[in-house]
């Protein structure tokens, strides 16, 4: 045998051996390496997606809900790695009241949204490198934080009284020792305020929390969200902010 067949047969076998038999599904099939710094997990408010959509909701859940856990840069990092509910089954119980869908009767379809656009992209973490991690580590860091028992606490409730951006920013500091990042709907005509929808908490990958301070650049995956229309929301001003209790129609 000459010797550039045999350099080529072990060149062959050395790389089924390391990549064949890899376990992280990101490894197979992205054709490159996608970096990201930390994690965002966010919540968003059910009765403000409601206002924003064009879909009237019945009944918008009235607590916080998860919209997603996403990476700092990066989106749809593995476009053969497909979303499978069955593997999540263990989970659906949790899913269905934290992670509920407020605008579509198929909740499936949000879900795997997330998993398309983020979970894909979050699976380089061994620690979310599977269906089941991801979604569990959202479940997981939603308990861990427990935005709506401490916005209760606070004095901090839905309804027609209008809250100060900067008091709500401070009492939440106050609770979890880093400034999240807090985006509202501007008012629009014949509004005099405007609206809180989502509230993000930064972690870094060993899911320690920290400050949310980003410029621009790192804002990839920080707003929109084109299947609930969250595309308005953007960064609150420091001024009066409605926390609204009942559906009004923005569309």
């Amino acid at each position: 045998m000459k010797p550039i067949t045999q350099c080529l047969i072990v060149w062959c076998f050395c790389f089924a051996v390391c990549y064949g038999s890899a376990p992280n599904k990101f490894i197979h099939s992205s054709p490159h390496f996608h970096d990201w710094k930390k994690l965002y997990f966010v919540y968003h408010w059910p009765v403000t997606v409601c206002k924003m959509s064009e879909n009237d909701c019945d009944n918008p859940p009235m607590y916080w809900t998860i919209h997603g856990l996403w990476t700092d840069k990066a989106e749809d990092c593995n476009k053969t790695w497909h979303f499978n509910v069955t593997e999540i089954k263990d989970l659906l119980v949790d899913m269905r009241q934290y992670w509920p869908d407020v605008l579509h009767e198929n909740r499936t379809k949000f879900w795997k949204h997330e998993w398309d656009k983020h979970g894909t992209c979050a699976a380089t973490l061994e620690s979310l490198n599977s269906q089941k991690k991801y979604f569990s580590k959202a479940l997981e860091l939603y308990a861990k934080l427990d935005l709506n028992s401490y916005l209760l606490k606070l004095g901090i409730k839905p309804g027609n009284t209008y809250y100060q951006l900067g008091d709500i920013k401070e009492a939440l500091t106050s609770v979890y020792n880093v400034t999240p990042k807090i985006q509202c709907l501007s008012p629009e005509q014949g509004e005099e305020v405007q609206t809180i929808g989502q509230i993000k908490f930064c972690f870094t990958k060993d899911f320690i929390l920290r400050n949310c301070t980003e410029s621009k650049i790192d804002s990839y995956s920080a707003y929109g969200n084109a299947l609930f229309g969250t595309e308005d929301l953007s960064i609150c001003n420091d001024t009066l902010t409605n926390y609204p209790l009942h559906v009004q129609l923005y569309k």
